[in-house]
């Protein structure tokens, strides 16, 4: 198991995964995540981390992973691409002055310490912006969810919605975006917040800033292996167009390049859901059985 540059996606930085089953009381992405390994490592699996992967190609009937500062390659018949995707970040001046101190893309623990009798301001609209508000809400003096959009309830689950909108403690600043930072010595101290409608502009305190704006699929490193979309996610199944290769139609989880699978946030056309990412995990391990039995069966294979 190798690391690709940037990868991520938002189960593992979630401070409170609570719609996974099995997990009533919810539970962090971080421990998912540290389970996940835990399970793998008892099943066998050899993971190398920090071990960023760079480049894939197809050399001599195998694809070949190009390992980021090691001479080394890995050579196999087949690969499964669960490389999520990076947090964007918002184009502001002065952002960078501020990062690691004050803006944050992520809500664990950690962050929640910081917040401690602060004034919080979070980006977003989606799932991670929700979970972000409700778990910081419990550590912080106040919580200010600003979003593009008037319905916080299309791109957000109802029960994140729901718990939001109940919560006296969060105010949330819908049709408006971040417009302006402020602060000295690389601690922020308030934000400009615009209403797009109106153009009218509110000054925020805000002790810290955090961003949940969507992500961008990494991807970078494939070099053109397989078939990405228009937003560089990668294509699957019936979405690659054309049969591999002029023989056969890939499979549900298959890329264009035949023995690729991909799965999780980085594949074109999936719903970003820790329960999604799971099920698709596992159904690509039976294709990518089924590649290889395909392989055995074939003259020279």
């Amino acid at each position: 198991m190798l690391d690709a540059v940037g990868a991520g996606g938002q189960a593992g930085t979630s401070p409170r995964i609570e719609n996974y089953l099995g997990f009533p009381a919810g539970i962090s992405g971080v421990e998912l995540a540290d389970r996940a390994v835990m399970q793998a490592e008892k099943f066998g699996a050899a993971i190398a981390a920090p071990a960023a992967v760079v480049g894939l190609e197809r050399r001599e009937g195998y694809h070949v992973v190009r390992v980021d500062g090691r001479d080394e390659e890995v050579r196999a018949r087949t690969v499964v691409v669960a490389t999520g995707a990076r947090y964007r970040r918002l184009d502001l001046p002065r952002l960078a002055d501020f990062e690691g101190t004050s803006v944050y893309y992520a809500a664990t623990v950690v962050e929640a310490r910081f917040c401690a009798k602060r004034p919080v301001v979070v980006v977003g609209g989606g799932n991670s912006a929700g979970q972000a508000v409700v778990y910081l809400v419990q550590h912080a003096q106040s919580v200010r969810l600003v979003t593009r959009h008037g319905d916080l309830g299309r791109d957000m689950s109802r029960y994140l919605v729901d718990q939001i909108e109940r919560d006296e403690r969060v105010e949330v600043l819908r049709e408006s975006e971040v417009c302006e930072l402020a602060g000295t010595e690389g601690r922020l101290a308030s934000v400009v917040v615009e209403h797009l409608p109106t153009g009218a502009r509110r000054s925020l305190d805000a002790g810290l800033l955090f961003v949940f704006i969507g992500a961008q699929p990494c991807t970078d490193w494939l070099g053109g292996h397989v078939a990405l979309d228009e937003h560089g996610y990668v294509r699957t199944g019936p979405a690659v167009g054309a049969p591999v290769e002029g023989t056969r139609p890939p499979d549900l989880l298959e890329t264009s390049a035949p023995g690729v699978f991909a799965v999780g946030d980085v594949r074109s056309g999936s719903i970003k859901r820790v329960a999604s990412a799971v099920g698709e995990g596992a159904l690509a391990i039976r294709l990518v059985h089924e590649h290889l039995a395909r392989l055995g069966r074939a003259p020279g294979g």
